[in-house]
């Protein structure tokens, strides 16, 4: 990391610091503060705003969660998040989605172009993955990309939920990219090897 990682326990002169840090703990429990936790805490009120949106993201949205990891990996791949990546690959695979359909979106370069046919993707993942590259890389969606996704049977709701999810994830990738947390740069992204 490119600055010393926060404590790990709320600064004795900040006291009001200290239900942030619980707040944090509480949505990672059981596990311990993570290193992006620790980047963010620098700023407690900004890591608490964090916290909160991204709970929201993760644990109170409808959206099918194969569709919201399949996002949230290639943004990982398109940005070089590797911590992302990684983190969500494996999350990936819990919530169903395959091998194939992993590393189809981990070669930056596939499915570029309008008229180019995505391998190893259905119909649903293809078009969540164009809506992602839309508006990782040119920000600005073309109505064609964005009429698929109700094409394929996402409600209002869930395209809502979708668009905040990848908007929050280029977020992490951008913030875990540009100090390095983890100390993942330049390192490997895999398809993890329990994925079927």
């Amino acid at each position: 990391m490119r600055l010393p990682y926060a404590s790990d326990t709320a600064p004795q002169d900040q006291p009001q610091a200290a239900a942030i840090y619980q707040r944090i703990a509480a949505r990672r429990a059981p596990r311990p503060l993570i290193p992006l936790d620790l980047s963010l805490l620098h700023s407690p009120p900004v890591a608490d705003g964090y916290n909160s949106f991204l709970n929201a993201i993760r644990n109170e949205t409808i959206v099918d969660q194969a569709l919201m990891e399949l996002a949230i990996c290639r943004i990982g791949a398109l940005n070089r998040a590797v911590w992302e990546w990684r983190a969500h690959a494996a999350l990936a695979v819990k919530a169903g989605v395959t091998k194939a359909a992993l590393a189809a979106i981990l070669d930056v370069d596939s499915g570029v172009g309008e008229d180019r046919v995505w391998a190893n993707l259905s119909e649903k993942e293809e078009a969540v993955v164009r809506y992602t590259d839309a508006m990782t890389k040119n920000v600005e969606v073309p109505q064609a990309i964005f009429s698929r996704l109700s094409e394929i049977g996402l409600n209002e709701r869930e395209i809502v939920e979708l668009t905040a999810g990848i908007a929050a994830y280029n977020c992490v990738s951008r913030f875990l990219v540009a100090l390095d947390v983890g100390e993942m740069n330049g390192k490997p992204m895999e398809v993890p090897g329990d994925a079927k």
